[in-house]
């Protein structure tokens, strides 16, 4: 399965260039739903949400929909993954696994300052819930080591393959039986729209993994709503 979708749903910027003039806000989730199969919570980054909130969100997208989940950052930039098995408990206890079979796979995104520290990484890895697919976006180059890769083997976890536009380094190794990919624009971060010759690329990259088990892409390059452009620009290449 490829699900190919965008990083959240709800920008000001988004409204006219993309959603259309008059749709109320509360219906958005609804209006991209039918647009792409997959989309990025990106709210539970910054606060716990509840179970009625993850539960209003299924209600509003269609039964073969698939949300991926963006972790707590209480967990990733506060606590710096360390001794953290009580916050991924209590992330997962307000509301994640109320999506059901809705629910796709947790992504945790590392702060760019964190640098690889086996140890820390193995015990995170460890609290992990085995019930959901995750995968990890590390930032910082001291990640792009072997030991690594083969700790996120071990679980299953998907080393994220994100294009920043230089600013982080880009892991194209494949440590999962899934690929997630977060495409945050290729010439300037969060802002700049893929070119056709680029999706071109991508697509033939999304149907070689497609090869090898599900991918999950989202489209960060928020800004001037090219994200949702994109994404269905890239669906459309890959069928």
């Amino acid at each position: 399965m490829i699900r190919i979708g965008t990083s959240g749903w709800v920008y000001p910027e988004w409204r006219g260039p993309f959603y259309p003039k008059g749709l109320v806000q509360r219906r958005e989730l609804e209006f991209l739903s039918r647009k792409v199969n997959s989309i990025e919570i990106n709210g539970s980054f910054y606060s716990l949400r509840t179970p009625a909130n993850y539960q209003s969100w299924a209600a509003q997208v269609p039964e073969d929909f698939v949300f991926a989940v963006k972790g707590h950052r209480f967990v990733t930039h506060v606590k710096r993954l360390h001794a953290v098995a009580e916050a991924v408990h209590e992330f997962f206890d307000s509301g994640v696994l109320t999506l059901g079979p809705k629910l796709g796979p947790v992504l945790w995104q590392l702060p760019p300052s964190l640098h690889f520290q086996p140890d820390r990484l193995r015990d995170f890895l460890a609290v992990l819930p085995d019930s959901v697919r995750h995968a990890v976006e590390a930032r910082h180059s001291s990640f792009d080591t072997p030991e690594y890769f083969a700790l996120l083997r071990a679980h299953n976890v998907a080393s994220v393959i994100a294009d920043t536009a230089g600013a982080h380094p880009r892991f194209d190794v494949l440590t999962a039986d899934f690929t997630y990919v977060r495409l945050h624009g290729g010439a300037e971060l969060y802002a700049s729209a893929y070119s056709s010759p680029e999706l071109d690329s991508w697509a033939a990259r999304v149907r070689a993994w497609a090869a090898t088990g599900d991918v999950h892409v989202y489209f960060d390059n928020s800004m001037h709503a090219h994200a949702p452009h994109d994404a269905l620009s890239l669906a459309g290449r890959v069928g």
